[in-house]
């Protein structure tokens, strides 16, 4: 039997001021995620209706590939870009 997938889906609050931060530092954050091994799917849209709000989607193949992403990713500019600010995520396997 197969590994389930792991779904993270939510998203991320960035205050007015540091919006213009978190978009310089997305397109190489999204590029390095997709890059990873095990990532089938990984999306972080600036919400529309919401400023501030960035939705995430993302589907990896199995715990491990998520886990993996995780650890790359408290390592990156991102992280430091995104630190403290409000992330409301579920994470399910399916």
């Amino acid at each position: 039997m197969a590994e389930a997938k792991v779904f993270l889906r939510g998203h991320i609050m960035v205050p007015a001021n540091r919006v213009a931060q978190v978009r310089a530092a997305l397109p190489d954050h999204v590029a390095l995620t997709r890059a990873e091994p095990g990532c089938l799917s990984f999306e972080v849209v600036e919400d529309a209706d919401i400023p501030g709000r960035f939705n995430v989607s993302e589907v990896f193949e199995n715990r491990a590939a998520f886990d993996a992403h995780q650890a790359r990713t408290k390592a990156s500019e991102w992280f430091e870009v995104t630190q403290g600010l409000s992330r409301d995520y579920s994470i399910s396997s399916e």
